[in-house]
C-alpha cells in the first residue's frame, strides 16, 4: 500500500473510529525506532490546522535509514488536543515544546513545517543548548520582531492567504474547504486531500498577531537549514527564497513538491533531514 493510501485510511479511520487513537499511535509526544540507540533525535513541529500525527510518513521513511527518536507534540487546540482557540496564545505553543526538551538531556534537530517555523525559532531562542540545528520546511523563518500577520502583509499568490475565513468572534480562522486542496497538496489524490480534511481544525488567530523575539546570542547561534517546496502554493516559492536570502542558512534543499510535502513526499523530507543529522554530527 502506497503511504498517500496508507495516510487516507488511517485519516478515514480516525474520524469513523477514534480520532483519539489515531492521535495516540502517530502524534504522541514521543516516537522511538526500533533501532534507536545513540540515534539523532528529532522535535517535530507541525503546521497550521493540522497536528502531530503529519509526520508519521517522515518517521518510518528516516526510521528505515537510521537509529532515531522523535518528539512530535500536538500544539494546543491541534489534533488531540481540544482546547479552544480563544484560550491559546503563541506562548503555549512555545511551552508545549520547551517542556519536552526539558525532560531530556541529548540536544535535538529542531523541525518547523510551514507555521510550525516560527514556533521553531522561538524555541530555539528559549533553549538554545538544547537544539542542535533548526531546519523550516517550507516554513516561516522571520527575523526578530517580526509575526505572521506583519510577514504575510501584500504576500501575492498564496492560495492559503487568498481564501480564508474567519470564525464568528474571530478567535480562529480556516481556509475555504473547496481550495484545501489546491492550495495544499495538489499533487496529491483528490480522495487523500478528502480524508485529511476530517482532521484539519480552526487555527487560533491570536498566535498569528505574536512578534517573534529573537537575539544572535541564542537563535542565532544555532545552524539553520531551509528546505524549499517548488510547487508550494501556499507560501510561493519566491517568498521562500526572499526568507533564504534575508537570513544566512548553512544548507538549503528543494524538493518538487506541493506545501503537503510530508505526505507528497516523505521520503525526500527524511533524505534533507538525515543529511542535516549526518552534517551536525560530524562537525
Amino acid at each position: 500500500m502506497s503511504f498517500q493510501s496508507r495516510f487516507n485510511f488511517n485519516i478515514v479511520k480516525a474520524v469513523t473510529i477514534a480520532t483519539a487513537l489515531l492521535s495516540a499511535a502517530c502524534s504522541s509526544d514521543s516516537f522511538t525506532s526500533e533501532k534507536a540507540s545513540a540515534a539523532d533525535n528529532f522535535t517535530m513541529i507541525h503546521s497550521a490546522w493540522l497536528g502531530g500525527f503529519q509526520w508519521q510518513g517522515v518517521q518510518e521513511q528516516i526510521s528505515m535509514q537510521q537509529s532515531a527518536t522523535f518528539n512530535t507534540p500536538d500544539m494546543p487546540g491541534h489534533g488531540s488536543d481540544k482546547t479552544k482557540p480563544a484560550d491559546i496564545t503563541f506562548e503555549d505553543y512555545v511551552k508545549t515544546v520547551t517542556d519536552i526538551l526539558d525532560k531530556q538531556d541529548d540536544k535535538t534537530i529542531l523541525v518547523g513545517h510551514s507555521f510550525g517555523g516560527m514556533i521553531a525559532s522561538q524555541v530555539a531562542e528559549e533553549r538554545p543548548d538544547k537544539v542542535s540545528a533548526l531546519v523550516y520546511l517550507c516554513a516561516f523563518m522571520l527575523p526578530d520582531g517580526v509575526s505572521f500577520m506583519d510577514a504575510t502583509q501584500g504576500v501575492q499568490g498564496s492560495a492559503v492567504l487568498d481564501n480564508l475565513f474567519f470564525n464568528e468572534d474571530k478567535t480562529a480562522v480556516g481556509i475555504k474547504e473547496s481550495e484545501i486542496h489546491h492550495a495544499f497538496a495538489h499533487d496529491l489524490p483528490a480522495e487523500a486531500v478528502e480524508g485529511a480534511k476530517a482532521s484539519m481544525v480552526m487555527e487560533p488567530t491570536a498566535p498569528l498577531t505574536y512578534k517573534l523575539s529573537l537575539t544572535e546570542e541564542n537563535y542565532g547561534s544555532i545552524p539553520r537549514y531551509y528546505v524549499k517546496c517548488s510547487e508550494d502554493n501556499a507560501i510561493p516559492p519566491n517568498v521562500q527564497d526572499a526568507m533564504i536570502q534575508g537570513q544566512p542558512v548553512k544548507g538549503t534543499f528543494t524538493l518538487d513538491s506541493s506545501h503537503a510535502v510530508i505526505f507528497s513526499d516523505p521520503k525526500g523530507v527524511a533524505d534533507a533531514l538525515i543529511a542535516v543529522a549526518s552534517a551536525e554530527r560530524n562537525m
